[in-house]
């Protein structure tokens, strides 16, 4: 009977936990898919600053989790409550969250003394800016 229970516990508990299988995008795939999304110019921002952030928060990696202890958080743009590695539901609450906050202010690494990656001067957003003209 305990067998059961335990056999039964655990096939719930991998149909309900996420998968850890996902995606890890080149960065000019992200862009890509993420022009296609029509994030360019969504918020006043530019493909390349989404590109920069889903680096940072995700490593481009679609199944990424992190736990900051409150809470955790999921996906190509670290939102909690989205669960798995569908890339589209990631970019609309993304767009939703940025529409709602007037750009990318929520991402704390916006607020941080490195937001300094999302000036125009940098290497990485330049090359990723010509890259998709």
């Amino acid at each position: 009977m305990k067998l059961l229970l335990f056999l039964g516990l655990s096939l719930l508990a991998v149909l309900v936990v996420p998968s850890a299988e996902g995606k890890i995008f080149q960065r000019c795939e992200l862009a890509r898919v993420l022009k296609q999304h029509q994030l360019e110019g969504f918020v006043g921002r530019k493909v390349a600053d989404w590109v920069c952030l889903a680096q940072h928060e995700s490593s481009y990696n679609t199944a990424a989790v992190h736990d900051n202890g409150r809470s955790r958080d999921y996906g190509i743009f670290q939102i909690n409550k989205l669960l798995d590695d569908n890339i589209a539901d990631d970019i609309a609450c993304g767009k939703q969250i940025a529409r709602e906050a007037r750009g990318l202010t929520p991402w704390k690494l916006v607020l941080t003394p490195y937001s300094g990656i999302w000036l125009p001067e940098t290497r990485a957003h330049n090359s990723m800016s010509s890259t998709l003209r």
